[in-house]
């Protein structure tokens, strides 16, 4: 009999519960007790919600507080010096000083690095190798929860991140270390987690080695032949290796050779590879096929999924295929019995996690019992998968028309850069080094509740706008009282980067409750974009107008671009995502116009997901990069010379993309690099990159106040490489997250680190004179 599986499921409970609990201990309103009395709650709906959908194979240890990357480093006890951990386990304390940094009681400590978790919107915290640490368990956690699922009469299957992808997403700066050399000390750890699950009744365990999907070096290959060989000598349990996100392609038979029961592999992402996968497979292993999708909210095409059903069982016969989901369901939202809004006919094209349970069980019931006795099921979605195909609401002509009459000479500035700075330069006039911030101020607990008053109808639209406007000329004030040069009007009239522009396109619609994990307590909801894209009327002039009126100081438009809209929303699935970025591209294009008309002279195009969603293969790299490039090209051309363009990425690796980076043409791009130390900065300096960069000198994720000598430091790493006239000083990243007593301080010292490195320049530039 094949068997119904999952790899995962979302932490954070149907309605954010987790998210509002771990929050409250933040701030000390809730005990730590009281904190995992919640999290055992939600876990016990979770396991409960995916038995009683007839899941057989059910995850544990997916379960997090922040991250699960986090979490293998406390279960490795891999903790930085910086946190002085000296007990046996991992404690909260130490846990979340590691993830957001820790600043109280005379200690001040940054936190780790974060980064996107392969091509999704998921943020990890990244391993920090340095040669000559040790590793050893320092965590119970997924022992714990193992027993605890026991404890209510569910048997899972513990959730390990395997050894090799969790040192090849790890970091080391000591260049001259191979991530990969401290494989040999951490797998006796991997031995002692295996054979205490053993010890506790532990059947199965499924080990996620997602880089299996990646091309690999002859290194990082011999190491999962290392590494495997020496877990199945360490462990007699029945152990799944789970690859997702992308194909095995040349890694297949490296895949099929691992001395494991089961391989797991994604075929939502990469249907083509199962022939070859079945070829391939020896005749002791179990197949585990990803047929319903884990990252998107559409509803499974049975007769899509039954074709690759069909081919397994056939090959293999139905005791030796398991049916799951593409990937860990943490990428989709909960449940959609909680949309109470949605019509009817787009409710029926949905499936969220807990509907995509019912359909793995659905599918695994027709290999088992046959087509007929899930006849009603097969017949109910072949007549969704058709009214959605025929929907009207779905294709605009005139929108395909303008894509395909855009001719490639259009998406170019007037002038190359060097004309362009001239006139900006002119323009501004602004001092050397110029500060800024990415956009947003905090969205304190009155904007959140005057928006929900508004949306609920509580509140006028007149009586919404007047307080949008006090709290815009507030921060209008604020900032030029700090002295920031180039200012932003704070964003409170939107609830989010992405789903406030969804919110006035054509081909978009929205959910209460659709919210995923972005990184730690951090959930966003995103918009579904289900047809043709277009831009009705202006969507940001009224609020970046009426903060230019407030100052004269230049007052940046803020826009967020084309690939991260599409990347940050659910993509409609039946046209290629590079046609639905170019349709969005021409929205943003009409919007920078209509701001540029009405004098907003710095426009900032927000593009932090271009390089999220670089394909993970090389050899799809190119294609990818070359429709990304151009729908940010379409957004910002067509305008003057005099007029700025900035964009903003955070959280990405840049040397493989650089180039694409350059041809983007931004006339400033602000990017992520305090919690490295300047080291993607890197990048742009041997790149010799020509146009102004504004390398982030504080870390906003982390509720910690820098001072003004920990920025001066970055900055003076930024100049080493870099001229004065190219660097721009701004955090890295919005504000929108943090409260407005550590903003106001952190950006004080952002100025006075400013100030202080303008006097040294100054300084300079007088000795080169004497």
């Amino acid at each position: 009999m094949a068997k119904a599986a999952n790899l995962g499921f979302p932490r954070m409970g149907e309605f954010r519960e987790l998210k509002k609990a771990v929050e409250s201990f933040w701030k000390g309103d809730l005990t730590e007790q009281q904190l995992q009395a919640e999290a055992a709650k939600i876990r016990k709906e979770s396991w409960t919600k995916q038995k009683n959908a007839g899941i057989e194979i059910i995850p544990s240890n997916d379960f997090s507080f922040y991250d699960q990357m986090l979490d293998h480093t406390a279960l490795f006890g891999a903790v930085p010096a910086r946190y002085n951990f000296t007990a046996e386990n991992v404690d909260l304390k130490t846990y979340f000083a590691m993830a957001r940094g820790y600043q109280k009681e005379g200690h001040d400590v940054v936190a780790m690095e974060m980064t996107k978790w392969f091509d999704t919107n998921y943020h990890y915290l990244v391993p920090e190798l340095k040669k000559g640490m040790n590793f050893k368990l320092s965590s119970t956690k997924i022992f714990d929860e193992y027993s605890e699922a026991k404890a209510l009469g569910i048997e899972t299957r513990p959730v390990i991140i395997g050894p090799v992808t969790y040192l090849k997403n790890g970091k080391c700066r000591e260049h001259d270390v191979s991530n990969l050399s401290f494989l040999d000390s951490l797998l006796p750890v991997y031995a002692e987690i295996l054979k205490k699950l053993e010890s506790l009744g532990c059947k199965a365990v499924q080990i996620d080695e997602p880089v299996l999907a990646l091309d690999l070096n002859a290194e990082e290959k011999a190491a999962f032949k290392k590494a495997f060989d020496a877990i199945a000598k360490a462990s007699k349990l029945n152990i799944t290796v789970a690859t997702y996100f992308e194909g095995l392609r040349d890694n297949t038979e490296l895949a099929c050779s691992l001395p494991v029961a089961a391989l797991h592999i994604d075929l939502v992402r990469a249907p083509n590879q199962l022939d070859e996968v079945l070829a391939k497979l020896p005749a002791d292993k179990t197949l585990s096929i990803g047929v319903v999708d884990g990252r998107n909210i559409w509803k499974n095409n049975f007769a899509a999924s039954t074709v690759f059903i069909n081919k397994a069982v056939k090959a293999l016969g139905s005791e030796r295929v398991v049916i799951a989901p593409s990937c860990s369901l943490l990428h989709s939202p909960n449940n959609l019995n909680n949309e109470k809004k949605l019509d009817a006919e787009t409710k029926s094209w949905l499936a969220f996690a807990t509907q995509k349970l019912s359909e793995i069980a659905v599918l695994t019931k027709f290999v088992n019992e046959g087509a007929a006795a899930v006849n009603k099921e097969l017949s109910e979605n072949e007549k969704a998968q058709e009214a959605r195909r025929t929907s009207t609401r779905i294709h605009n002509p005139a929108v395909k028309g303008r894509v395909a009459d855009f001719k490639d000479k259009d998406m170019n500035r007037n002038s190359g850069f060097d004309k362009r700075i001239e006139a900006q330069n002119k323009l501004f006039n602004l001092p050397p080094l110029p500060t800024t911030t990415i956009g947003s101020f905090p969205q304190t607990e009155d904007v959140r509740a005057a928006r929900a008053k508004f949306k609920k109808g509580d509140l006028s639209q007149a009586a919404y706008d007047r307080f949008l406007e006090e709290k815009t000329e507030e921060t209008i004030k604020i900032q030029e009282e700090i002295g920031i040069d180039a200012l932003v009007h704070g964003e409170f009239e939107r609830n989010d980067m992405v789903e406030y522009f969804g919110e006035q396109l054509q081909g978009f619609f929205f959910t209460e409750n659709g919210w995923v994990q972005s990184y730690g307590s951090r959930c966003v909801k995103p918009p579904v974009i289900f047809g043709d894209v277009s831009r009705p009327s202006p969507m940001t002039v009224r609020w970046s107008k009426f903060a230019q009126s407030l100052t004269k100081l230049p007052v940046k438009g803020m826009l967020t671009g084309p690939v991260t809209i599409l990347q940050w929303s659910f993509v409609r699935d039946d046209q290629p995502r590079s046609a639905t970025c170019k349709q969005i591209a021409f929205a943003i294009r009409d919007e920078v116009k209509d701001l540029e008309q009405a004098g907003i002279k710095m426009i900032q195009i927000d593009e932090p997901a271009i390089r999220e969603g670089l394909p993970l293969r090389n050899a799809d790299k190119k294609a990818y990069l070359k429709w990304a490039v151009d729908s940010f090209k379409i957004s910002s051309s067509g305008i003057e010379d005099n007029t700025q363009i900035h964009t903003h990425m955070c959280y990405s690796e840049f040397n493989d993309i650089i180039q694409s980076i350059a041809d983007m043409d931004a006339d400033v791009i602000s990017i992520e690099t305090s919690r490295s130390a300047m080291e993607l900065l890197e990048a742009f300096v041997n790149f010799k990159y020509p146009n102004q960069i504004g390398p982030g000198v504080y870390d906003i994720h982390s509720p910690r106040v820098p001072k003004a000598s920990e920025m001066e430091f970055l900055l003076d790493k930024a100049l080493e490489n870099l001229k004065p006239e190219q660097v721009w000083v701004n955090p890295d990243c919005g504000l929108k997250t943090r409260g407005w007593t550590e903003t106001k301080a952190a950006l004080v010292e952002m100025v006075r680190a400013t100030k202080n490195e303008r006097a040294k320049l100054q300084g300079n530039k007088k000795a080169a004179n004497a």
